[in-house]
């Protein structure tokens, strides 16, 4: 248990001096399992794992499913989605910010990530609610909020690499992010309309549109549609239909996503040759951040398991008395307040070959704790000091204060403390689905 701590605190401690938290992990996992064994077992560790982690069939679907998220992004899809919300709801008070939660969850179900999220809704929502005269902090926390259901509603990109790491069924975690991604988007729903009946004036009703328009603007995004149903429905078996049979892996169903992603934004003039260089670049440049990230926390992960810290945390327990769900409640105060300083990739693969042990041993489902996991996540994303979807959005907007952001986000934070409370004394709403697969 010592052993293990220090370590903990020299990653917290590198982290604060501003080190990457891959090498950090990295760095303190070598030099643990070298304490323990020697350095030479501790270098053939680390390049094992380097090697096995670039060579793995299982990680290609990381790559694939940001493909398909920067393709989406390029070939406009995101602006078909916000304007198929504002015409049902711009109308109603508040309806441009309810519309940007809308959009942000149809842009989730084919993006995977909460920051490409809030970066693309905000270059596309922002301009329309100032034109309506909305209060910035309405519309910059409409916007921050929304975009944290990237992470949750499928495909999630943090899901995959909780189910590598943990080895769960990514299926399940998909479809078990299907009812709390919906109640994040009611919840949030609601955090608006509070908000404006607080204050009417932070955001005036806009026009109404006839039916007509409505039903031209669902037309338009028969595109969203279609991908998210190729790629969730292979996933499940939707489209076996006689004689064919086409039910995907995930590594399938990410390539097949990436695939019409592609000629969707081809086939709409969206895309050149130095859109594509750009998407493909970028697609690199974050599968490598991500994988190192991944490699430093495998190589911490094998240093306390050694150490025998997951051993240990139970005998605590044990010794304690502490009922399952007093364990869990510590957990996630644990996360709140790592969420406070850490960006939510490298609070899950901190923390994740901690508590996962034990989690399952008192008797916790593990897609049911994944989930909890991501939701704590998500609120990680807007609280500060350091909510990543806020400066994120600082940074794309530029003339807003990161206080008036962190004001206007704070209804919303309020219902995401709800909505986990709900998931964690009702475990029913995460696993209905994938156990009814």
């Amino acid at each position: 248990m010592l052993i293990s701590c220090i370590g903990f605190a020299a990653v917290l401690l590198l982290v604060f001096l501003r080190m990457p938290i891959a090498i950090a992990m990295g760095l303190v996992g070598i030099i643990g399992f070298a304490y323990q064994t020697n350095a030479t077992a501790a270098v053939s560790m680390a390049g094992r794992l380097i090697i096995d982690t670039s060579q793995d069939y299982g990680l290609s679907v990381v790559p694939l499913f940001i493909l398909m998220g920067l393709f989406v992004n390029k070939g406009g899809l995101s602006r078909e989605l916000y304007q198929a919300a504002y015409v049902f709801m711009g109308h109603l008070r508040g309806g441009l910010a309810m519309a940007t939660i809308v959009a942000c969850a149809g842009f989730s179900a084919i993006c995977g990530s909460s920051l490409a999220t809030a970066a693309t809704m905000s270059k596309v929502a922002m301009p329309q609610m100032r034109q309506y005269g909305y209060a910035d902090r309405l519309s910059t926390a409409s916007i921050a909020a929304g975009g944290t259901l990237g992470i949750l509603i499928p495909p999630s990109v943090i899901l995959v690499i909780y189910g590598l790491l943990t080895e769960t069924s990514i299926g399940k975690l998909f479809i078990a992010g299907i009812i709390p991604g919906l109640m994040g988007v009611l919840f949030y729903l609601a955090a608006v309309k509070y908000t404006v009946m607080r204050d009417p004036e932070s955001g005036p009703a806009g026009e109404r549109t006839g039916w007509a328009g409505r039903g031209k603007a669902l037309g338009d995004i028969w595109a969203v549609l279609l991908l998210f149903f190729i790629v969730i429905g292979g996933l499940y078996g939707a489209l076996n239909f006689w004689p064919i049979n086409l039910t995907f892996s995930p590594t399938e169903a990410a390539g097949m996503g990436a695939a019409g992603a592609f000629l969707i934004a081809l086939s709409r003039g969206n895309l050149t040759f130095a859109d594509v260089r750009e998407v493909l670049v970028e697609t690199a440049h974050t599968t490598a951040t991500l994988f190192a990230v991944l490699i430093g926390a495998w190589i911490f992960s094998n240093f306390i398991n050694l150490a025998g810290l997951p051993e240990a945390l139970l005998s605590l327990v044990s010794s304690l008395g502490l009922g399952p769900m007093s364990v869990m409640l510590m957990i996630i105060l644990v996360y709140i307040v790592l969420g406070c300083v850490f960006e939510s990739l490298s609070m899950l693969l901190l923390t994740v070959p901690i508590f996962f042990p034990l989690v399952t041993s008192l008797g916790f489902d593990p897609v049911w704790f994944g989930i909890i996991v991501v939701v704590v996540t998500e609120i990680s994303l807007i609280t500060p000091p350091v909510g990543l979807n806020v400066f994120v959005l600082k940074g794309v907007v530029g003339n807003v204060s990161t206080g008036t952001i962190f004001r206007g986000v704070t209804p919303f934070w309020v219902v995401d403390i709800f909505r986990l409370v709900l998931l964690l004394f009702i475990p029913w709403l995460v696993l209905v689905l994938p156990n009814n697969m």
